[in-house]
């Protein structure tokens, strides 16, 4: 079971937004992430607890942070019910799409599992509903996947394969890299891999 840090900082200025200290496992359903978000002085700011099936679809999303709340899965596409600081409103939506996203690695590594792409796969496109930061405000996206290409490391523990994935925002145009090992992100935009003590599990 993976445990480890990754750095979070805004991909266009490099501003430090804090730490996702996680851990990650394959379980009998699926894998499942559960993370705490801190701010750069070290305070809690949030949390993510996302359950996938073994097909990559998301079973349980929870996640918290400014004390909203976000409670989501796979129905009739993805539905979520969102809860307010205070508690006494709740508001629930559904999209018609594939899985969630948002600012956090985990997404990332659900994504790749959800559309298991190799290198010959043309590049794939897919719906997500993502909460965005700081209220967790739901935004429906539209993505499109490819494998550019695996490739093996070599290490203490034996090969690491490497996965190099090119991601780009359909409605900008915008293209950018993430570099999955197993279940976790090495590099993403806004995204660093500091510390892992244990070598990422294989699916």
């Amino acid at each position: 079971m993976p445990r480890g840090r990754y750095s979070l900082h805004d991909p266009h200025d490099h501003t430090p937004l804090g730490e996702e200290h996680f851990h990650c496992a394959p379980g009998p359903s699926g894998w499942r992430y559960v993370s705490r978000i801190t701010t750069p002085s070290g305070d809690l700011a949030g949390s993510v607890d996302l359950a996938v099936d073994d097909r990559g679809r998301p079973i349980r999303l929870e996640l918290h942070a400014a004390q909203w709340q976000v409670r989501g899965a796979a129905l009739d596409g993805v539905t979520w019910v969102r809860t307010d600081p205070t508690g006494t409103h709740a508001t629930e939506g559904n999209v018609r799409a594939h899985a969630f996203t948002g600012t956090s690695p985990a997404f990332l590594v659900a994504i790749s599992r959800l559309l298991r792409l190799t290198p010959d796969s043309p590049e794939t496109r897919v719906r997500l509903v993502a909460f965005t930061d700081p209220v967790l405000a739901p935004l429906t996206v539209d993505q499109s996947w490819a494998l550019v290409k695996s490739e093996a490391h070599a290490t203490d523990n034996g090969p690491l394969i490497v996965d190099e994935y090119q991601v780009s925002a359909l409605d900008t145009g915008e293209r950018h890299t993430v570099h999955l090992a197993g279940d976790v992100v090495l590099s993403a935009p806004g995204i660093e891999l500091e510390e892992l003590d244990t070598p990422p599990n294989t699916f």
